[in-house]
């Protein structure tokens, strides 16, 4: 039998390639990675947005809440009535409640960015007595990504809490699965209609990996370069905005949290190569890159992902290699119909990299790759914005990273791999996957294919990758003869994403290149293909 334990599977200290972190422990048998943690997946934006609120509500004076996020609306109700996230945080703040909290600075929102309800967020919660920060210390075209938010309860660890995945504090997340959409909206392509159907993803994490997510929030915080860069339009907007330039320091530090069940997690992260270097990670980091390729490497009957983009030959290179590798590997992924802005000028970019990435996949191995979208009950487009990935029923990953080189690269980036020391006996498969990584794939599988989980949990990966074909196939058969009879089970439909014209990829391919899926590592990495 294969050797699953968490050593196999998880990237070493020097692995990391990042010496400049304080996130790995130099000198434990286990220096890169934490056991003893309990891990439960929270698949939806409702979800997830009801168990944060649960967990704020108890809070008490000296107690302390961190989070960071790419983009945060003050308006967003955290349950069908209410409140919203911004008067939660508000009376938090009010309480003695210690709230910090980093937002991407972003661009404009006429670009379809979040500058504005970023501001708006920080500004009420400042006015509060937190101390949020607008952060832009990141590569230029480049945006902090990370989606993490931790709660620690003065003198009672055990408590402590983390989340980790793809949920913003923001519009449009909180979504269940039936997929009707959340009633408050963000832009959006109008294919998707006027209540977006979305799909999302996080992990709350209980343990001593609070710790290691703690020290992510403090290494950032703690950079002493400015927050912004210094140009008197900015300067400007800082100033009306109360918005500081530099953090004040920590009240306090904290011990880790003592173990809390039996999942093994390793905290992996983007940082890009920039001047002035972060502190933290002088030559960027690229764990999150190297930890997929690490994974890959070893996947021999699975590789099953949700993801936004699968924007890169790059990226696509690694899978292709673990195909070729390995006869038995079949792989199947699940991407959004249409990109989130797919306009005459935004569309192109945006669809470049990945036909590239498709044809590259599809050409190579046709009969052991599955491309699918998804769509609800209705008909109507489920925009996929999870980000997860699960090797062989053992190893699984939840975080804000896409795979496409900006996320590997140059937008800050935040991820959970998880190994879990259960091993799972309702499949029959020789390399014995474990319970947490398959309980998690059969949750979503269940949902995209319209069965119950009892059905699918016999099935080995090659039948369970036939009947994901045979699914995708009677639901296109039925919208191509008219939708007549009953609507069959599931939501997936193969996915073929609209062609580029050669016209247009002569101006799309720079713009992919440069704008939407930048490179940000040292040019000596370019060149040899390393991450």
């Amino acid at each position: 039998m294969t050797d699953h334990s968490a050593g196999q599977w998880f990237l070493r200290p020097e692995e990391r390639g990042n010496p400049g972190t304080d996130i790995d422990r130099m000198g434990d048998v286990n220096g890169s990675w934490v056991e003893g943690n309990l891990v439960r997946p929270l698949i939806h934006g409702v979800t997830y947005f009801r168990r944060l609120y649960e967990e704020l509500c108890v809070l008490q004076a000296g107690d302390h809440v961190y989070f960071t996020d790419w983009r945060g609306d003050a308006d967003q109700l955290l349950l069908p009535e209410g409140p919203t996230i911004g008067e939660v945080l508000c009376d938090l703040a009010r309480s003695g409640i210690e709230v910090r909290a980093l937002l991407w600075r972003s661009h404009s929102d006429h670009l379809q960015f979040s500058s504005r309800e970023n501001q708006r967020l920080g500004t009420e919660l400042n006015e509060a007595g937190a101390e949020v920060l607008l952060d832009q210390r990141v590569r230029r075209l480049s945006s902090h990504h990370q989606k993490l938010f931790i709660i620690r309860h003065r003198g009672q660890p055990e408590r402590d809490v983390a989340y980790v995945g793809g949920i913003d504090l923001s519009h449009q997340r909180r979504d269940d699965r039936e997929h009707r959409g959340d009633p408050q909206q963000a832009p959006m392509d109008r294919r998707y209609g006027d209540r977006t159907p979305w799909h999302d993803a996080a992990l709350e994490l209980r343990g001593p990996v609070v710790g290691d997510l703690l020290r992510t929030f403090v290494e950032r915080w703690d950079d002493r370069h400015p927050l912004d860069r210094r140009t008197p339009y900015r300067m400007l907007v800082q100033r009306l905005a109360r918005m500081p330039r530099h953090p004040e320091p920590l009240t306090e530090s904290f011990p880790d949290p003592p173990p809390a069940g039996p999942h093994a997690v390793q905290v992996l992260r983007t940082y890009a190569y920039k001047h002035p270097g972060y502190p933290f990670a002088p030559k960027g980091e690229r764990s999150i890159a190297r930890a997929y390729h690490k994974a890959f490497a070893k996947a021999r009957s699975l590789i099953y992902l949700e993801d936004q983009y699968l924007w890169s030959e790059l990226i696509a290179q690694g899978i292709l290699e673990a195909l070729q590798r390995s006869p038995g590997l079949r792989v199947i992924i699940v991407v959004p119909r249409y990109p989130d802005s797919d306009g005459a000028v935004s569309g192109p970019p945006a669809r470049f990299g990945q036909l590239r990435a498709v044809r590259m996949l599809r050409r190579a191995e046709p009969g052991r790759v599955g491309i699918y979208n998804l769509e609800n009950s209705e008909g109507s487009p489920i925009y996929v914005h999870a980000k997860i990935c699960v090797v062989d029923d053992v190893w699984f990953t939840c975080g804000s990273d896409n795979f496409n080189r900006r996320s590997w690269t140059s937008d800050s980036e935040l991820t959970c791999a998880v190994v879990d020391s259960t091993p799972d006996d309702r499949q029959p498969d020789a390399d014995g996957g474990r319970r947490l990584a398959r309980d998690l794939r059969l949750d979503v599988w269940s949902e995209h294919l319209g069965r119950p989980i009892p059905d699918l949990a016999p099935l080995d990966p090659a039948a369970g990758f036939d009947l994901w074909q045979r699914t995708a196939a009677d639901l296109e058969a039925w919208h191509a003869g008219g939708k007549k009879g009953e609507r069959p089970p599931g939501q997936i439909r193969p996915h073929e994403p609209q062609a580029v014209t050669r016209w247009q990829a002569l101006w799309a391919e720079p713009l992919y290149r440069l704008v939407y899926d930048p490179d940000g590592r040292p040019r000596g990495m370019r060149r040899r293909g390393e991450f």
